[in-house]
């Protein structure tokens, strides 16, 4: 019977059949993820949610309605209808160096998955070429008397090697990578959510701060009016020194409050420059008054079974909660043996143009089965740290989406207070503004006392400045109710990224 030799070249595609039979034969050790469930409540608040809050009119500050199921729009903030503010947060997207790191942290997490991709799923294949001349003793041929021996020897070789996956370690660690990738692309929009809230916000506030910086001057030359009535009274006889100095007081108590707004109105301006990507010296920012920035009508609100599925931190602590559960399938697949498969195919000859000549060539073919026996009950401890790990990611994720609820709650409240606030503000302000013009009317005519009309001005002063405080807080708090809803990134238009792409 003829012997029939092994051909090396029908070696590679033998192997590659072994690898597929074998990989296909793997197992996958646990556990399988299973997405957390959402909350079953269909509320936020034990107590009812109204159907639309408090109005205050004449001050910008209509009744808003809670729009249950209603989408929100990708870019909320339109809804302030501010020119200004779309435009500072179009430069503050494309600038921002917090969204170009965690836009950079993605692609490290991509590339990673990647890399690892290429070794699970493909054998390594390494040429390597190489040559050597060396001199050997005659002493070690049985002739201590000879002068030696001379021999060169040049290799040029293929070699192939591969772990079989058997029971799907390697395949969990590409699932705890997913999830990272996961985890990163929703820290990404995390940070979006938060830069475009920031911003909206802090516009809020710098509107806020110059109203009060115009209310406070204009009490100011108020003020200052009336101490010129009280100097010309004293001057007729008709007021007492005392008032004087009283008028005098609190002009200069009002003015003092102006240098602790404009200081205040300049870190905010400094600090939405920062949120633009601009230096304080070189930013060129929109002047936002409360007038320009127009209070949204219409609260889209998601129900908290939605709200686990839509807000990037609670999606990212899944993704944390998934890279968890891979790991312990990875340390449960240490436990089990490993099988590599290696294979070469080259040539070999004393001088380099010996190489690949007929008689030359060289191949080998080796298998090995690694079983972890004795470690100290190192890989038993690591899967319990594994197990532990995940029951902390577990803990974790609940935890971020009962902050997540309470915060929703926190808004809602504070968007009923903010609308009862206001329009009791707005009646106070009134109050105080009528009562004001009378006093001075009966202090021209010596009808009222100083003291009286010192206390009508302080009083609507401080009515002024509330209001302006309370307008500002219900625009403030109307921007956390679309942070805290997510920030509709889902509906953002195919191809849109949460951060300029990478140059």
């Amino acid at each position: 019977m003829k012997k029939v030799k092994p051909n090396p070249l029908r070696l590679p595609a033998a192997i590659a059949a072994t690898l597929v039979l074998a990989t296909a034969g793997g197992c996958m050790v646990g556990p399988d993820f299973q997405r957390p469930e959402a909350p079953g409540t269909k509320a936020y608040k034990a107590t009812p949610l109204p159907v639309e809050t408090a109005a205050a009119p004449g001050t910008g500050g209509a009744a808003q309605r809670f729009a249950i199921k209603e989408n929100i729009p990708a870019r909320w903030w339109d809804l302030f209808r501010s020119p200004g503010l779309d435009r500072l947060i179009r430069q503050a997207l494309k600038g921002s160096p917090t969204l170009a790191a965690a836009q950079a942290t993605l692609r490290q997490a991509q590339e990673n998955l990647r890399a690892r991709s290429g070794t699970e799923y493909y054998p390594g294949v390494d040429a390597s070429l190489s040559g050597t001349r060396q001199k050997v003793s005659g002493a070690a041929f049985g002739q201590p008397g000879a002068s030696g021996f001379f021999y060169g020897l040049y290799n040029a070789t293929v070699n192939v090697s591969y772990t079989i996956d058997l029971f799907g370690g390697g395949r969990r660690e590409l699932e705890g990578l997913r999830s990272q990738v996961d985890y990163q692309h929703y820290q990404l929009e995390a940070a979006y959510l938060t830069l475009t809230a920031n911003i909206v916000t802090t516009a809020v506030q710098e509107a806020s701060l110059r109203a009060q910086l115009k209310a406070t001057r204009e009490i100011v030359a108020l003020q200052e009016k009336q101490l010129q009535l009280v100097e010309r009274q004293f001057q007729l006889g008709g007021a007492s020194r005392s008032d004087v100095l009283a008028q005098r007081a609190q002009v200069a108590q009002t003015r003092a409050g102006l240098p602790p707004l404009e200081k205040a109105l300049a870190q905010t301006r400094n600090q939405l420059a920062v949120y633009s990507g601009s230096l304080p010296s070189e930013a060129n920012l929109p002047e936002f008054e409360l007038e320009g920035l127009h209070l949204p009508q219409a609260l889209p609100l998601s129900v908290p079974s939605l709200l686990v599925r839509q807000r990037p931190d609670i999606l990212a602590s899944e993704g944390l909660l998934h890279a968890a559960g891979a790991q312990v399938g990875v340390a449960t697949a240490n436990l089990y043996p490993q099988i590599t498969l290696s294979a070469s195919l080259g040539s070999q000859g004393g001088r380099l143009q010996d190489l690949f000549t007929p008689g030359s060539s060289v191949w080998s073919l080796g298998a090995g089965l690694l079983q972890p026996v004795f470690h100290g009950g190192e890989l038993t401890a690591k899967r319990r740290a594994a197990i532990a790990a995940y029951d902390q990611a577990v803990a974790q994720y609940r935890e971020t989406v009962l902050q997540a609820l309470q915060n929703v709650a926190d808004v809602l409240q504070a968007l009923d207070a903010d609308a009862r606030t206001l329009a009791a503000q707005a009646d106070a302000e009134k109050a105080a503004r009528d009562s004001l013009e009378v006093t001075q009317q009966q202090f021209r005519f010596g009808a009222v006392s100083y003291l009286t009309l010192l206390n009508a001005q302080r009083q609507h002063q401080q009515t002024r400045i509330t209001l302006v405080q309370a307008q500002a807080a219900r625009l403030a708090d109307t921007a956390a109710l679309f942070q805290a809803m997510g920030g509709g990134w889902w509906n953002r238009e195919a191809g849109a990224t949460a951060a300029p792409a990478a140059k």
